[in-house]
């Protein structure tokens, strides 16, 4: 045990460094999603109902984005790692292109979405209030993958304060339209659901408008807007970005979708299903977001080493990097199964919601270390530039197994909800398995 923390001991402290910033931008998001959830679901159950809905088929948008930004930490990471700094701004450059583009394929898939959205089963008495929360939401996922772009850079150049103090004002500015909108306060008019999403409409814009002014007003990022300016587009980063960024948008995508095509499976159910599923996702994203706060330290300074050619220090950076996630995941259950019946009335007031979030703590705890390992390696893999294989991976673990799984258990053998849930655990410690299998390989 004392050789082994003699080992790791530099590598915990770079990753607190590195990541408690991030981990604390992500609570802030965390508490927008806890906030959310409390003030729609006191409004009403059915607007929980939509909320539920329309913010699942969003996540996997929004996280496919995330993952595709994420093509550009271990290219600027390498070049931070052997003080490249005029190219990491050009790359920052190429990356804000890349990331407007998909933004606008992305909104053209949603928008096909949203003329379908009749035809995917959902109660009737929903569909009035999905439709304008929907139309608000698509309009934002521009400015989510602008602000992506930014925040990938300055995390890959291992300033993740400046994300951090962006996210946290963003998400208490969200906080307080939420309030003032859904409820009517400070004489305007009571918008319900519509006004979270004109709240978070704005709060996006923004975030990066602020992320934007920062950057190019700031004497500390100089010689990154040299190169971001001076240098130019570049066709080969374009294509790097692009052929990094697919594969982990890709791998992400198909992780929500096991959770987002879910929620269409649950909208079968009913609207007190979709509410308590709603709510159980809120609650996860209390592990989840935590999680990749350290995963994404794990890929910063995997990609710095990577950028040396230090292998060993890319190998204990993640291991260090899971010693830490399993920690957290010890403390953070723990919290969450101690509360567990007091949970449900924090979101709601309704009894059968209340009830049925104690029956889905079971599967809920199980998926918890499979998910942090899954998030952990698939981060060092990003970390290294090895990102196809996580594709097959994802599709093997979510499409494969944990969808298939969650209609067998919730349908064939009618274990409702319950059964839904039951198999996330299968597809994420698949997946966990699988990535680190591939990540040993490609560093012993």
């Amino acid at each position: 045990m004392r050789n082994l923390i003699a080992t790791y001991k530099g590598h915990y402290k770079a990753l607190f460094y590195l990541g408690i910033p991030i981990v604390i931008g992500q609570i802030g998001v965390i508490v927008l999603g806890f906030a959310d959830t409390l003030m729609i679901g006191h409004h009403s159950t059915v607007e929980l109902g939509a909320a539920s809905f329309v913010n699942n088929l969003f996540n996997l948008a929004i996280i496919f984005s995330t993952g595709f930004s994420y093509g550009l930490t271990p290219v600027v990471g390498s070049l931070y790692g052997v003080r490249k700094l005029a190219s990491a701004g050009q790359a920052l450059r190429c990356s804000l292109l890349a990331n407007f583009l998909v933004g606008l394929l992305l909104t053209f898939i949603m928008w096909i979405l949203y003329l379908n959205i009749e035809r995917l089963g959902q109660p009737d008495e929903l569909i009035p209030l999905i439709k304008p929360y929907f139309i608000i939401l698509l309009v934002s996922l521009v400015f989510v993958l602008l602000f992506n772009g930014f925040k990938q850079f300055t995390d890959g150049i291992t300033d993740t304060r400046t994300a951090m103090w962006i996210l946290l004002g963003g998400n208490l500015l969200n906080i307080v339209g939420n309030y003032i909108l859904i409820n009517g306060k400070l004489g305007f008019p009571e918008l319900g659901l519509v006004g979270a999403g004109i709240s978070t409409l704005f709060s996006r814009i923004v975030m990066l408008v602020v992320f934007a002014f920062v950057f190019f007003s700031s004497r500390r990022f100089m010689r990154y807007k040299f190169g971001f300016f001076r240098l130019g587009w570049s066709k080969p980063v374009f294509r790097q970005l692009n052929a990094l960024g697919w594969p982990v948008g890709l791998q992400m995508g198909m992780e929500t979708a096991s959770f987002s095509l879910s929620t269409v499976m649950v909208g079968w159910l009913g609207t007190i299903a979709l509410a308590s599923h709603q709510v159980m996702l809120t609650i996860s994203q209390f592990t989840f977001m935590m999680f990749y706060g350290m995963g994404a330290a794990v890929a910063v300074r995997v990609s710095n080493f990577k950028g040396q050619n230090d292998m060993v220090n890319v190998r204990r950076t993640a291991y260090a990097g899971a010693h830490v996630i399993l920690a957290m995941g010890v403390v953070l259950l723990s919290i969450v199964y101690l509360l567990r019946y007091h949970l449900g009335g924090w979101f709601t007031d309704n009894e059968e919601v209340s009830m049925m979030i104690v029956v889905l703590m079971g599967p809920f705890l199980a998926y918890q270390f499979g998910d942090g390992m899954q998030i952990n390696f698939a981060n060092a893999l990003r970390g290294i530039s090895d990102v196809k294989p996580m594709m097959l991976i994802a599709f093997i673990a979510y499409f494969v197994i944990s969808l298939p799984a969650g209609y067998f258990f919730g349908f064939v053998l009618e274990w409702g909800l319950f059964g839904v849930w039951m198999a996330f655990p299968f597809g994420l410690s698949s997946a966990a398995l699988m990535l680190w299998l591939r990540f040993r390989y490609k560093t012993k």
